[in-house]
């Protein structure tokens, strides 16, 4: 699998905090060294408003995805656990799925999921988890900003932290779209 690949190109953000979740992305999508996009959209609300869900990676095999994943969370009434845990298992033993390149972060108001073709559903211990190529560094400033910025809300942390990573990050922009879910 060349899952090293589909890192480049998009830094998505989930942040749970004080009751809240937020779900970030960037708008740009690059081909190489080129901007292709500036505003594209990376984070969808799925099963009636209800589970947001982000990818990076490979556009098409990350919608091929969110739409194999909303198929899921139907199937299994909203259960995002289950959803996320039977669409790992399907992404890893599918032979055409598994060489699908991307990586989805999905949440609902009880968890926050990271999925990979290796089969991988983690759930952060902290509640906050970043994929794509600014990862690290939107992971990090959201973890500072959850320790140190008393009063901010999910959402405020999750603008900020990726807007840090936009400046740090040559394939990541700062026209940052932010979802969130309420208690």
């Amino acid at each position: 699998m060349r899952h090293a690949a589909a890192f480049h190109g998009t830094t998505i953000l989930a942040v749970r905090h004080q009751g809240q979740v937020a779900l970030a992305g960037d708008g740009q999508v690059t081909h190489g060294q080129t901007v292709i996009k500036q505003r594209a959209r990376k984070i969808q609300r799925l099963h009636n408003s209800q589970v947001l869900a982000g990818f990076a990676g490979s556009t098409a095999d990350a919608l091929a995805l969110i739409h194999r994943f909303e198929a899921r969370l139907e199937e299994f009434r909203g259960n995002l656990q289950r959803a996320a845990v039977e669409l790992a298992k399907e992404w890893r033993t599918d032979r055409s799925l598994r060489r699908l390149e991307a990586f989805l972060v999905v949440a609902d108001r009880e968890g926050t999921f990271l999925l990979s073709g290796a089969g991988d559903v983690i759930a952060p211990d902290d509640g906050i988890v970043a994929v794509g190529s600014g990862g690290p560094m939107a992971l990090a400033a959201a973890r500072a900003l959850v320790r140190h910025a008393a009063g901010l809300d999910a959402a405020t942390i999750a603008r900020e932290a990726l807007s840090i990573a936009a400046a740090i990050c040559i394939y990541t922009n700062d026209a940052i779209e932010v979802e969130t879910l309420e208690p």
